[in-house]
């Protein structure tokens, strides 16, 4: 559904945010963000101001992803993270209110200024939510359960020959051990989710976080940086730079570089978005990069690109 504006929200429930937050003046709508019902950075007739998100089936699935950020927001820090002021629900709402984070969605292109940032808070973000305590699922039976490799393998992307989708369903069975752990992990860092003013970025939108080994959340930020123009080498000289990834071994690298290509390549398959158009090819790119150095087989995968092909499915 589409986001609803401050105005378009049931009276009863702007009557719950302005007895927790104060009286509101006017709402800003963010440009990015689609998995609340309403988002709006609210500036409050008393001069504060608070960003509130929301969710209008606060018993469905939704819901819980909400519900999981405000439980897991005591554990996050704050020079990293967003802190949670208050949590309502009102009329089958629920809504979660947030310190206001400024800056600029983080530019992850080759020679981008923000990349030193980026890396000094994933270098915090590691040792700070190492061994935390918190509630979240484990990242591994996650992972085990969507197994994207076990299910393309019956039906292979084109270009991708059986004897091929058989050695990547191999790889996905380590990355699922090494995605194992007892740390925090984010699982869904971009640029949209990474805010950078001066020498401070800002982690948000930890709804999709699991726990979990570090490297995961290194490994798919690599990804991203291949997407947005670096070369695997450059990304993960780059990633060189962060503990959790120096202490993850280069067999471990590949697996994880192959399960990300397999849960973005599967997602493409369920999802019509012009999103996997990028990040497929330069998951596929970074996970070849590791497994050998085939350009028959790096070729293939190219011609389909070019051809326009798409997978069907439904949308989830």
């Amino acid at each position: 559904m589409p986001r609803s504006t401050w105005d378009e929200l049931p009276a009863t429930v702007r009557a719950a945010i302005e007895r927790k937050a104060g009286l509101v003046a006017r709402a800003e709508v963010p440009s990015a963000g689609r998995n609340s019902d309403f988002s709006a950075t609210l500036h409050l007739r008393s001069g504060g101001v608070v960003f509130c998100k929301g969710i209008a089936d606060a018993e469905g699935k939704r819901g819980a992803m909400h519900r999981h950020e405000a439980d897991i927001n005591p554990w996050l820090p704050s020079a990293i993270a967003p802190r949670l002021r208050w949590r309502i629900e009102a009329d089958g709402w629920l809504l979660l209110g947030f310190d206001r984070v400024t800056g600029a969605h983080a530019d992850l292109t080759p020679g981008s200024p923000d990349l030193p940032v980026v890396a000094d808070a994933m270098a915090a973000l590691g040792q700070d939510l190492a061994g935390c305590p918190g509630t979240a699922p484990r990242l591994a039976d996650q992972w085990a359960r969507l197994a994207p490799w076990r299910r393309l393998a019956k039906d292979p992307p084109p270009g991708l020959d059986p004897v091929r989708a058989s050695q990547l369903v191999q790889w996905e069975a380590r990355a699922i051990e090494a995605a194992d752990g007892h740390d925090l992990v984010h699982t869904d860092l971009h640029s949209l989710n990474i805010l950078v003013s001066g020498r401070r970025a800002t982690l948000i939108d930890w709804a999709w976080s699991r726990t979990g080994s570090a490297a995961v959340d290194v490994a798919f930020l690599t990804a991203r940086l291949i997407a947005a123009g670096h070369t695997p080498p450059a990304a993960e000289e780059w990633a060189e730079a962060l503990p959790a990834w120096q202490r993850t071994p280069r067999a471990v690298r590949t697996a994880l570089a192959v399960e990300i290509w397999g849960i973005w390549e599967y997602q493409a398959a369920q999802q019509h978005r012009d999103l996997w158009r990028t990040l497929v090819p330069a998951a596929r790119t970074w996970a070849t990069h590791h497994l050998d150095d085939n350009t028959a087989f790096e070729h293939k995968f190219d011609d389909v690109l070019a051809s326009g092909h798409e997978r069907g499915g439904p949308d989830r």
